[in-house]
């Protein structure tokens, strides 16, 4: 059985003021709100970004991966989600997986002088 309206509509609603939140550098509450629209809307990659960005940004670098993780699961060429997971895998000390995700970044989005630069930063601390 699917969501009905009023649920699709509170999803986005929890999701845009989480959003916000991340805009304006409140991480925590941003990662209350979005829980919340990801549990409506389990799976949904554009939530389970902005999650990955407020974990991130709240210091929870595994549980950042596990949710830019999910995105590449189920998108494979979700290049700011390999990035996110580089990133993240970096910070967890795993340089196998971050040298492998954001050269996969890259590839998928090669004009992107972010991703190069953080690929350029773990290769050189290899």
């Amino acid at each position: 059985m699917s969501p009905g309206p009023e649920a699709r509509e509170s999803a986005y609603e929890l999701f845009r003021r989480g959003s916000q939140m991340l805009a304006d550098r409140h991480p925590g509450a941003a990662a209350v709100l979005l829980e919340r629209a990801l549990a409506m809307e389990p799976g949904k990659a554009s939530i389970l970004e902005a999650l990955g960005q407020a974990y991130f940004n709240l210091g929870d670098h595994a549980t950042a991966a596990q949710r830019f993780a999910a995105i590449v699961e189920a998108d494979p060429v979700a290049h700011y989600a390999h990035f996110g997971l580089g990133l993240s895998s970096a910070r967890i000390g795993d340089a196998v997986a971050a040298r492998r995700h954001l050269r996969m970044a890259v590839l998928l989005s090669p004009d992107n002088e972010a991703y190069q630069r953080a690929l350029a930063r773990v290769v050189d601390a290899a």
